[in-house]
Formats: structure tokens, sequence, C-alpha cells
């Protein structure tokens, strides 16, 4: 893992007029300006080039190799069993490795039915293989330095003191995610755009205002992250 290494990740399924895309390219070319031409930069669009889900080939050798310890994901191919089980590691291993690199990971995560969007799940899904981010001698987290930005956008309103502050399974399961992967929550940033629709939901008309207020604070604040990140 280096710090001048940032994966890319958008999950929303609207190609043109996404808040979260917006974002999180505005993060992505301050961030590759600030660190040079030797920074490195993968973009993956999950809604475009979505990941497979995980099947059951998957959770045999997941449990399989569970049994063992944490591995490293080279020595992970020695226990594949079958050709299903090759092909569900062929496409898991990438991209294990790749936020292994990652000194930063940006997340553009809108908000579907109260959570996160089934491409942002089915990536989780599959990186989330059992040992590969713990070092196999110490047991240390390999992603205790690791920076993850989230991009979080609602088109209604869920901060707190809300009416529908309990319908918020979105940041609340990618905290939890993150820290249980042993990212520290002081390396989780999240940046919040609220109220997205208030033009468009004739329940939100009036909003306009603060949406406006939400998502010009969501630009200062992914300003500030790339400029310091």
């Amino acid at each position: 893992m280096t710090s001048s290494t940032l994966l890319h990740l958008d999950s929303s399924i609207s190609p043109a007029g996404s808040v979260s895309r917006a974002l999180t390219d505005r993060f992505a070319t301050a961030w590759r300006a600030r660190h040079g031409a030797a920074a490195r930069y993968r973009h993956r669009d999950l809604a475009a080039d979505p990941v497979p889900a995980v099947g059951a080939a998957y959770e045999a050798l997941g449990r399989r190799t569970e049994r063992k310890g944490p591995l490293p994901p080279a020595d992970v191919a020695t226990l594949v069993d079958g050709p299903e089980e090759a092909r569900e590691w062929a496409l898991t291993r990438p991209l294990i490795e790749e936020l292994r690199a990652a000194g930063t990971l940006l997340l553009g995560s809108p908000m579907y039915n109260f959570t996160v969007s089934t491409g942002l799940k089915a990536w989780i899904d599959r990186v989330s293989f059992p040992g590969v981010f713990l070092d196999p001698d110490s047991g240390e987290r390999l992603l205790r330095d690791t920076r993850v930005v989230v991009v979080a956008v609602r088109g209604g309103g869920y901060g707190p003191g809300t009416p529908r502050e309990h319908f918020d399974f979105q940041l609340p399961y990618l905290r939890a995610y993150f820290g249980n992967l042993g990212v520290p929550a002081e390396h989780l940033h999240v940046v919040t755009a609220e109220l997205t629709r208030a033009a468009d939901i004739p329940a939100l008309n009036g909003l306009e205002p603060l949406a406006a207020e939400s998502l010009a604070a969501a630009g200062e604040a992914v300003d500030g992250l790339a400029a310091t990140l």
C-alpha cells in the first residue's frame, strides 16, 4: 500500500447527472493533480461494469480458507478445488489486491432504498474474503493506514434530527463495514450531500435552498480532503 495510490469506485446507476459521480470526479481530479504523474489511479464503475455476485463455490473456498487462518492471496490459490472455485477466485483476487494496494479508497455511494446500491454491495461481498486483510504473521490489520472517503448522496434528508434519521441504513452500514475490515475510524471520511431531489419530488419542493447548501458544503469538503490525503 502506498499513499500515492487512489482506488476510485462509482456505484451510481445514473451515467449522467449523478451527484455522487460529479463529487468523486471532483476529488479524483484534484487528488491526481496534487500527487502528479507518479501517482497510481484506478477507477471502477460498479454500475457499468458490475462485479458478479458471489456464488456457492466462493463460499466453499472461503470456508476452506478460513479454517487455515489468515493467508496472503497467493496462497489461497493453492486451496482452490475445481473450475467453479477457480473462476470465483479469478474474479475475486484482483479486487482484493486493488484494495490492499490503495492508499486512499474513494467511494461514490448514492442511497437506494435506504442503503447502498446493489453494485456496491456485490463489490463488498466479493472483497470480503476471509483473512486476506490480516497479516498472516502478526495478525495486524493490513488496512490500518488506508484512508477511505465515502461520498454519500441522498435524494431526501436523513441527517441528525430529521424525521427519517432512523431510515439511514447506508452510512451506519458503511461505517461498520470498513471498521470491521480494519480501517480506523479516524481514517474514514464521510462527505454527505442531501436533498438532491428537492427540485423534482413534490414532497420536497421548497427545500431547494437547503439542497444547494448541502451540495456546496459537500463540494468544499471534497476539496479539503483532496488537498490533504
